[in-house]
């Protein structure tokens, strides 16, 4: 029997909803139908690249019933607005990172979600990455022994014309902060996917290149609930910038990930099939923006839409649910509580 198709509409047309343009039409069972923009020439213009219609608002779009999906592409703190709305409407949200600004705002997506028994699902394609999903599964079966340093690094750059287009990167009121919640939250995603959370933090930051209000330089101590201990490094002023590195070492061996190309894969029980990861056999590489926000590939956003189509036909939460992808939020949260009072902030 031949399954109807999950069909998706998009809330924003920058440039992160051309991923999920791509995933949706690349994706089988699911179908782009409808597209809005507050600008309505950049609106139809995305409409017409990806056959499928534009609407002049959210009000119109949440009123097709054919709607089953809504993706969420507006300025991180736009989020809230649309994916609220949309689940009163009884679509079901696959949002763009960060879920929202803050961890009250997410909060109040996914109490939204349970009310109107809709399915939320948080863009955090960095775990679908057949590397990230090795690395898991060595630390899941306690490869690297007890757990003593896990960090993260995303060391990037983006050039003076970055931060003025749409005018609302690096703003605290729509995204939330800079370099840590904008570009760096995909590697505090994976690392707490990989190693748990954080229950404490400090942190320093600054705006040492750009001129924005939030900062592009940042640096976090952590130490997990296990004892380890760890750091995130953020910034988009590391010219010409290098991929997302993840290190998770503990007293039996060490893996590191560079995007989701496994660079280093040592321990001290060696496996059959160890060889083979470390030639790169098991990796998909999932590219990264670090210089160029245009460069971050649709695979990992196919791969979230796949899921969600499943998790829609199954009447299951996806793989990154909304309490998952309320996590980073959490951390960054922490972080820059601490980098503003300079105090050591616990994460319940």
């Amino acid at each position: 029997m031949t399954l109807k198709p999950i069909k998706f509409a998009i809330v924003g047309t920058g440039a992160i909803a051309v991923n999920h343009a791509n995933a949706i039409t690349e994706t089988e069972g699911a179908e782009l139908l409808l597209v809005t923009n507050r600008s309505k020439e950049r609106g139809r213009e995305f409409a017409k690249k990806y056959q499928c219609e534009f609407v002049s608002s959210l009000d119109d779009l949440l009123t097709r019933d054919e709607v089953d999906v809504v993706c969420v592409t507006t300025p991180s703190g736009a989020h809230g607005e649309v994916a609220l709305a949309a689940f009163e409407a009884g679509k079901h949200v696959l949002c763009e990172k960060p879920l929202e600004i803050s961890v009250e705002r997410v909060d109040q997506i996914i109490a939204s979600a349970r009310k109107n028994d809709r399915i939320l699902g948080a863009i955090f394609q960095s775990r679908f990455g057949t590397g990230a999903q090795k690395v898991k599964e060595a630390i899941d079966g306690g490869r690297l022994g007890r757990l003593t340093l896990c960090s993260a690094y995303v060391k990037w750059w983006r050039d003076a014309d970055y931060y003025p287009v749409g005018g609302w990167h690096g703003t605290k009121a729509l995204d939330g902060g800079g370099a840590l919640i904008n570009q760096a939250i995909h590697g505090v995603d994976l690392l707490q996917w990989l190693v748990g959370m954080p229950t404490k933090v400090s942190a320093f930051s600054d705006a040492l290149v750009h001129s924005i209000e939030a900062e592009d330089t940042l640096v976090a101590n952590l130490q997990f609930a296990s004892g380890a201990l760890g750091s995130i490094e953020a910034a988009t002023s590391c010219k010409p910038g290098a991929a997302k590195r993840i290190e998770i070492s503990g007293d039996k061996g060490t893996i590191v990930l560079e995007d989701d190309r496994i660079i280093t894969w040592e321990f001290d029980d060696e496996h059959p099939d160890d060889e083979a990861v470390r030639k790169g056999e098991h990796s998909l590489t999932l590219k990264s923006g670090f210089a160029d926000p245009k460069a971050i590939t649709s695979e990992g956003h196919r791969l979230q839409v796949t899921d969600l189509v499943a998790a829609i036909r199954e009447n299951r939460q996806p793989s990154v649910s909304g309490t998952e992808g309320r996590n980073a939020v959490q951390i960054v949260e922490a972080i820059y509580q601490s980098a503003e009072s300079g105090q050591i902030v616990a994460i319940a």
